[in-house]
């Protein structure tokens, strides 16, 4: 169990963020409900609000405070698409049944684009990602990739760039070709998090923080789930916890194994020099097995994230630990200053796919692996959806099938470090 705390972290979105962020009471007494949602995340928020929009009476339950976790310090990367990219998805369902859930991606990056305008927030939308090669064996990748989303799922926003055209949208010597995605985008997450709640609040659900989620019982109505000070009965039951389920669900919190991240933000940059380096402002992630990511925020600081680590732990040092690696993508900001640095645990499950399901009436969507800015929408639409009477979308993620890590946490970490290495091995082969 990861400690959490009432406070969000010194992180630059918190740092930046216009005004306080918005505070809500503790859950002190019993409340009935349709729906209770454990987390507010993206899974949790998302869910909520279609939820309420749909009439029904919604409660969600925060342990800390909304978008704590990963939701409110990631890169801020609307791509298109999952961690495990789509072969494991085509295995488990077919052509047929893949190119349903692509297409309810694509759904989920038009629908995030005009979700903050309907319900009148700001989220620093921006529009444009570039997944790109390091090593020129690799550039086939992208290739493929483009000719794949053209010919199986139908998507033609994908454009190659090489040679010198490269540097008129990334001005980096360490890549050799990039493909542009003309519906990736990037955006602010804990702008995005908290305009998500407050739209629920609006809608009629009620959010409660520094409420953690004790226990469960399945009733013969519904569900009675226990806080430290109070409790709420409901019909249906969404759990949202991703990387801190912990003995909420042991069935469910097997299956993921909470991998930590870390990233930085720069000083800010001379205007000039931050438009040199990103002149259409899109965001950026490499195809090595570890990739770099990063993006310019609207103050003109340079975003960039990358690390990782599968023991739990994260770098004393995140600045420290992560300038190299920033300093080799853009050698001109050597000695850069570094005025945020930060970190967090994310939600990987075995395959990298998404585990998101039902049995009963308790739902549940975890195992973004990384990648949850679109992915936990998409994921979100399919439970809201079932919840609503409409089960395809839902049918499709429960055909995926996620297996238990061997051997608990315990073991899976140091196996997964294990592998890390070798694959990062590998990016230098």
């Amino acid at each position: 169990m990861f400690r959490q705390s009432a406070q969000h972290p010194a992180t630059y979105y918190a740092g930046s963020y216009p005004g306080a962020i918005p505070e809500r009471a503790r859950l002190e007494t019993s409340v009935d409900c349709d729906v209770v949602i454990v987390g507010a995340g993206f899974s949790g928020l998302h869910c909520g609000l279609r939820l309420a929009k749909a009439g029904k009476r919604v409660v969600l339950l925060e342990a800390s405070r909304v978008a704590w976790a990963a939701s409110g310090r990631n890169g801020g990367q609307a791509l298109l698409g999952w961690s495990c990219d789509m072969p494991p998805l085509e295995k488990a369902l077919g052509l047929h049944g893949a190119r349903q859930l692509w297409d309810s991606m694509c759904w989920a990056a038009d629908e995030l684009r005009e979700l903050p305008a309907r319900h009148g927030f700001e989220v620093d939308y921006r529009v444009g990602s570039l997944w790109t090669a390091v090593l020129p064996r690799r550039v086939g990748l992208l290739r493929d990739a483009q000719h794949e989303a053209v010919h199986k799922w139908g998507y033609r926003d994908l454009r190659l760039i090489e040679g010198a055209e490269l540097r008129e949208w990334l001005d980096s010597p360490r890549y050799v070709a990039a493909l542009h995605d003309a519906r990736g985008a990037h955006l602010n997450p804990l702008k995005l998090a908290q305009g998500l709640a407050t739209a629920i609040e609006k809608a009629g659900g009620r959010i409660f923080e520094q409420t953690r989620a004790l226990a469960y019982e399945t009733l013969p109505e519904g569900y009675r789930l226990r806080t430290q000070h109070g409790e709420v009965r409901a019909d249906v039951l969404v759990l949202a916890c991703n990387a801190y389920l912990d003995d909420l669900d042991r069935s469910l919190s097997q299956r993921v194994l909470p991998v930590g991240s870390y990233q930085v933000a720069t000083a800010v940059l001379d205007p000039q020099l931050a438009r040199s380096l990103l002149p259409h402002d899109s965001c950026v992630i490499d195809n090595q097995f570890v990739p770099d990511y990063f993006r310019l925020t609207p103050d003109n600081r340079l975003l960039f994230g990358g690390g990782c680590t599968y023991l739990g732990g994260l770098p004393s040092d995140v600045p420290a630990a992560t300038r190299p690696y920033l300093e080799r993508v853009f050698p001109q900001l050597k000695g850069v200053a570094i005025d945020y640095g930060w970190g967090g645990h994310i939600d990987v499950t075995m395959k990298r796919t998404p585990d998101v399901g039902c049995q009963g009436q308790r739902y549940w969507l975890q195992g973004f692996s990384g990648h949850g800015v679109l992915p936990t929408l998409a994921a979100a639409r399919a439970v809201t959806d079932a919840i609503l009477g409409e089960q395809q979308l839902l049918a499709l993620y429960q055909r995926i099938g996620n297996p238990r890590f061997p051997g608990g946490a315990w073991l899976a970490g140091p196996l997964e470090a294990a592998g890390k290495a070798w694959y990062r091995l590998r990016d230098y082969l």
